[in-house]
């Protein structure tokens, strides 16, 4: 039975509720605020791109060899981009603000699909069935084009003197659980930019692969490694685990930013030798 006391406990409850509710509201209308232009352009953009999609028989894709062998007929069968690779970047940058805005430039010509920032916190940019300007030039394996068929990840990181946070390393594990899980990414195509673009790009330095592959993103040799034969072919072992060899002392230099890390010259010591002849038998 309500009594009067009671109508207006729960009235002072709800009163409170709205009003956090509200405070919650106006906050992240003001932090998105910031980025209105910038949001509006994304979605003409992605209404133009929709445009393209939807055009039957499809604009400008009329093969003029053919002459006028060629008609369309649509099929009932379609997709759309699935990513089936995680790239991982540091920003090179001080601030996540400062990245956001470099990712909102049109003059830059980059982007990503997402931002880890050092608290943890995380900013998706760009819808992951399109296609982000993060990779670049570059060659892994037979792939050449990577922004077309990769997520690409920036950490929130100098790249120099910036520590990797537990709240970074988590959410970003966090994150790529989701990725792996919606999108069937192979465990060994979880990979760094270095790795893509040996000699052009040094990123992510210094950064806690082992712990990643721990949690079944991206592969990581074994703590007992054995001594590989003597006419173990080292060039041809970066090449099955994906390196670009044709430029070999930068392949090396790349292998080692990622799985040596303390030791990062362009030379394979014995040591390198036998992480390259654990992580080769992975990758077979």
């Amino acid at each position: 039975m309500f009594t009067k006391n009671t109508f207006f406990n729960l009235l002072k409850r709800n009163l409170v509720a709205v009003s956090g509710l509200s405070l919650v509201l106006f906050i992240g209308s003001c932090s998105t605020s910031k980025y209105a232009a910038t949001d509006k352009v994304y979605k003409q953009n992605a209404k133009n791109f929709s445009k393209i999609i939807k055009a039957t028989p499809p604009e400008n894709q009329h093969i003029d060899s053919l002459n006028t062998s060629q008609y369309f007929v649509g099929t009932t069968n379609m997709g759309i981009r699935k990513p089936n690779f995680v790239i991982i970047h540091h920003t090179a940058q001080d601030s996540l603000a400062q990245t956001i805005r470099t990712f909102t430039l049109t003059r830059t010509g980059t982007s990503a699909h997402y931002v880890v920032s050092r608290d943890g916190s995380a900013v998706q940019m760009v819808n992951d069935y399109l296609r982000a300007q993060h990779a670049g030039a570059g060659k892994w394996g037979n792939v050449t084009d990577m922004n077309s068929c990769s997520i690409g990840i920036e950490m929130d990181n100098n790249g120099t003197t910036d520590v990797w946070t537990d709240a970074q390393i988590n959410s970003l594990c966090a994150l790529l659980a989701g990725l792996k899980k919606k999108y069937s990414i192979p465990t060994a195509n979880f990979i760094g930019h270095a790795d893509f673009a040996p000699g052009r790009k040094n990123d992510p330095k210094n950064f806690p692969w082992k712990k990643l592959a721990e949690k079944g993103y991206g592969l990581w040799f074994d703590d007992v490694l054995e001594t590989p034969p003597a006419d173990f072919d080292t060039t041809n072992a970066l090449r099955i685990i994906g390196y670009d060899v044709r430029k070999l002392n930068y392949a090396i230099e790349a292998f080692k930013i990622h799985f040596i890390q303390t030791d990062i010259t362009q030379t394979l010591t014995d040591y390198d030798k036998s992480v390259l002849y654990n992580l080769y038998k992975k990758y077979m």
